[in-house]
């Protein structure tokens, strides 16, 4: 910012050192006079921002020097203040502003103000010199542009023509965007709707799976009724891996993730998927070495390759190719905010879909296959999973063209080895560490309470029932011992997550074992490292999380 010239008029050289020692923070250029005279020459010889004026001086007092400083025309509006070190009558106030003053400062002068005063003129006087020159450079740029409309009147048509152009290319686009937001809505709402039902429907399959477990256990031995107990078995587990699936769709599913090379996990399944299409399709990979790792659920990755080869098999009835790319570094979609993203494609030279089929392909339950070929939930999951690990799915099709299908993931930081699965760590004597136990079952639906109770009362532990975790905190505070809690976590009031904060803060000694019907756990650091299952479990997966919790507190303690 330009520094300005500040005037001080006053025949005292001790008011002047004042004046100076108040104002030399402004960082503005103070010059002084001790005389009407020199102040007048200073004037002359210099642009003056703001002059600074004492009323009372003995050759010529303000008010003179005043009148003749708005002769000039140069200075007919620069900002003069008067200073004053006597009480002015209002007459006085009156003449001082005929003359031309702008403003009065009394003596004793509070520093602050005349800092404020000083500093809003010169201000001002900086703005309207930046003014006059932006007014001045305007009117040249007026004059220059004026000059190059009148001799290009033909340019300007085609600027007109090119903006018009532009317009309705802009309006297509906010009219695709608001499409696009229509369908993202559209799904997330079918989404939340899906992971509900998906939600109770796990509970109603671990009622019936508990249930048939047990009973097959009780049957006598007679084939038949064992062959329609399995029939029961099978059927149950094939609706637990549809829910499974719209639960993917829901975004509700509950993930692994951890850093994978692509390369490496599609050499493990390039088989299956080769024999998933068949021998009538030829099978083509693009994969590079080097690409980064992704984070992703390795095993919910590999279901989703199996879905878009099946997908693309099943467009290709007459035959066909497919071909499987990765890619990283290159411009992911706008929906992406941020950060790095691996694509892999899946490219088939199929039937493709036209717009109707193809705005509604990601739909859970759609399929353009025929009765008893598809349940139409393959797309639906690849999207959920995609959109839960922080990913995209694009889908790009036509009649007659076949469809790529690219699946955006994030990029993972460094590589991570498989981690075993919690039964594989357990030793050959685990079923016979612990002996029997009193276990707290938490659940507000009273089919899953009495599934989970029968099956902890088969394996021989005794159990308590509580429907809400404000029951299970007073059989707590009542004292009933517990070794162990099983409890929901989507309940009314509290949820099972927060009873067991409560319980880690109370019960510190207590281990707890959540089940969930969907991935709906908050990001907090005191979940993690708890044991959880997923509903619908077996007995088998019961007994396996009641020993890794115990072994766990074992190992605490």
């Amino acid at each position: 910012m330009k520094s300005v010239n500040i005037l001080l008029v006053d025949d005292q050289p001790a008011k002047l050192l004042s004046y100076e020692v108040i104002l030399q923070d402004l960082g503005e250029n103070l010059i002084k006079a001790q005389s009407g005279r020199e102040a007048l020459e200073h004037l002359l010889r210099s642009e003056i921002a703001v002059i600074l004026v004492d009323v009372c001086m003995p050759e010529q007092d303000g008010f003179e020097l005043v009148s003749m400083i708005r002769e000039h025309p140069r200075y007919q509006n620069t900002a003069i203040i008067f200073v004053s070190a006597v009480m002015m009558a209002e007459p006085d106030r009156l003449r001082g502003y005929e003359a031309g003053a702008v403003d009065y400062v009394s003596v004793p002068i509070v520093p602050e103000v005349l800092r404020a005063k000083v500093r809003v003129f010169a201000d001002l006087h900086r703005k309207t010199r930046e003014l006059e020159g932006l007014n001045s450079d305007l009117e040249a740029r007026v004059l220059q542009r004026t000059a190059e409309l009148e001799a290009s009147s033909a340019q300007l048509r085609q600027l007109n023509e090119e903006l018009e152009q532009r317009i309705e290319q802009k309006t297509r686009e906010r009219e695709e965007a608001l499409a696009q937001l229509f369908e993202a809505q559209k799904l997330d709402t079918i989404g939340q709707l899906t992971g509900g039902v998906a939600h109770d429907f796990n509970n109603l399959l671990m009622a019936i799976l508990g249930s048939l477990n047990l009973l097959k256990k009780r049957l006598p031995d007679d084939e038949r009724s064992e062959r329609l107990i399995m029939n029961a078995l099978q059927a149950a587990e094939r609706g637990s891996a549809l829910t499974q699936r719209l639960l993917a769709f829901a975004r509700r599913q509950d993930l692994k993730p951890q850093a994978i090379d692509f390369a490496r996990l599609f050499d493990d399944v390039e088989d299956l998927l080769g024999k998933a299409v068949g021998p009538r399709i030829s099978f083509e990979t693009k994969i590079p070495a080097g690409l980064p790792p992704v984070l992703i659920d390795r095993n919910q990755l590999e279901l989703a390759l199996l879905n878009l080869f099946v997908n693309a098999r099943d467009a290709m009835e007459d035959g066909g190719s497919v071909t499987i790319e990765a890619a990283a570094d290159e411009d992911p979609p706008a929906t992406l905010k941020g950060g790095r993203f691996l694509r892999i494609s899946v490219v088939d030279t199929g039937e493709g879909m036209d717009e109707a089929t193809l705005a509604r392909a990601a739909e859970p339950f759609f399929t353009t296959k025929g009765i008893g070929k598809g349940t139409g939930l393959g797309l639906s999951m690849v999207h959920g999973l995609a959109a839960q690990s922080g990913g995209v799915l694009q889908i790009f099709s036509s009649k007659g063209s076949g469809t790529t299908v690219s699946l955006w993931l994030p990029v993972a930081e460094q590589i991570e080895e498989r981690a075993r699965a919690p039964e594989a760590v357990m030793s050959d004597t685990a079923h016979s560490t612990f002996a029997q136990h009193r276990v707290l079952v938490v659940d507000d639906d009273i089919l899953v309470r009495m599934g989970t109770v029968a099956m902890l009362e088969d394996l021989g532990h005794v159990t308590v029932e509580a429907a809400s975790a404000s029951q299970a905190m007073l059989v707590l505070e009542r004292g009933d011992g517990c070794d162990l809690i099983v409890t929901d976590h989507a309940m009314p009031g509290m949820t099972g997550a927060d009873l067991a904060r409560r319980i880690f803060t109370s019960y510190p000694g207590i281990p707890v074992i959540l089940a969930s019907g969907y991935a709906d756990l908050p990001e907090d650091s005191a979940y993690h490292g708890m044991i959880r299952m997923t509903k619908p479990f077996t007995q088998e997966q019961l007994q396996t999380a009641i020993e890794r919790a115990f072994m766990d507190r074992a190992a605490v303690a």
